[in-house]
């Protein structure tokens, strides 16, 4: 009997918590995180290589960086790192390198290096290829909300543009 009782009090207290891992990121209370990998940005790929060529991202290194509003961005060449130097908001992903879908929705969540898109000249990065494929199908009004959204986001949960 005392088991069951036990059994019973234990059951009552974990399955509220078990139940939060149920609710969708998207409805719950926005959770403030850094760019993956602390503090260097777009883990560690070169943002001016985005704009490039075919835009195909190379990895930068920490031979050839640049520090930039509490983000460390590495480069694959200190050319790179210059033209970055000298204009970094022409090459900054947007929401910090966050997820732009997820900033759409009102929270950060990381943004894959490799899924992304350029847009009007700006980066965008998303958490992974499925969450892009949803972003692509409304571009505009995805970035129009997490325009709104990252207003709002205290400065200290920032990194750059």
């Amino acid at each position: 009997m005392k088991n069951q009782a036990l059994f019973i009090l234990l059951a009552a207290v974990v399955a509220p918590l078990s139940l939060t891992a149920f609710i969708p990121h998207a409805y719950a209370a926005p959770v403030y995180v850094g760019i993956e990998g602390g503090n260097i940005a777009v883990s560690g790929y070169d943002a001016v290589s985005y704009f490039e060529g075919d835009g195909t991202p190379v990895k930068g290194s920490p031979d050839h960086e640049v520090e930039h509003d509490g983000a460390v961005y590495h480069f694959a060449s200190a050319e790179h790192a210059a033209r970055f130097a000298a204009a970094p908001a022409a090459f900054m992903p947007r929401y910090g390198g966050h997820c732009a879908w997820a900033m759409s929705r009102g929270y950060l969540a990381p943004g894959d290096p490799l899924a992304y898109a350029i847009v009007d000249g700006k980066l965008y990065l998303n958490f992974n290829q499925e969450v892009k494929a949803k972003w692509d199908l409304d571009r505009a009004g995805y970035i129009a909300a997490a325009e709104k959204n990252w207003a709002v986001v205290p400065a200290d949960a920032k990194f750059g543009g």
